[in-house]
């Protein structure tokens, strides 16, 4: 009988055991720790916040770049258009240079040629207006180099921020 007396309060002493570990177990699964909750909700947060500040500064840099690609084909074609100019200055001062060949062959012959003056005159004032065309083409090409500076210099710099760092 003590036999069974000892077997008795050893199953007493288990049960108990096997109900405190329990309680334990339940009092853990009845719910995540409240401050690893919030934890968690400041770093979704924190998360979000990033990704917008993410896609926001991908659309400013797209938007940047389509700027800084048409202001590059601007000045190509600016500066397609001051190579056609300089171009035309050559054949100008390439046809100058011939009349005013024919014009000295003609006064070393003592034949004064019509002709020949009235070609170095034409020659002359094309020379004249491809000059001139290119002197414009020159300050058009200038003048869109500087105004993005000159505009920018009225603004405060701007400087990047923490944030965007």
């Amino acid at each position: 009988m003590s036999n069974i007396d000892e077997l008795q309060g050893r199953i007493t002493a288990a049960m108990d055991r096997i109900a405190q570990g329990v309680d334990r177990l339940g009092g853990a699964s009845a719910g995540p720790d409240p401050e690893m909750v919030q934890a968690l909700e400041d770093e979704r947060t924190a998360n979000a916040q990033l990704t917008a500040r993410v896609r926001a500064l991908k659309t400013k840099s797209d938007v940047e770049m389509a700027d800084m690609r048409a202001q590059v084909e601007e000045s190509e074609a600016r500066m397609a258009q001051f190579d056609i100019e300089l171009q035309r200055v050559r054949r100008a001062n390439q046809q100058l240079i011939q009349a005013c060949a024919d014009l000295r062959a003609a006064n070393a012959e003592g034949v004064g040629d019509s002709d020949a003056i009235n070609q170095a005159m034409l020659a002359e004032l094309e020379g004249l207006r491809a000059a001139r065309a290119v002197d414009i083409a020159e300050s058009s090409a200038i003048l869109s180099a500087l105004t993005p500076l000159v505009d920018g210099a009225g603004r405060a710099p701007e400087h990047i921020s923490e944030e965007d760092a």
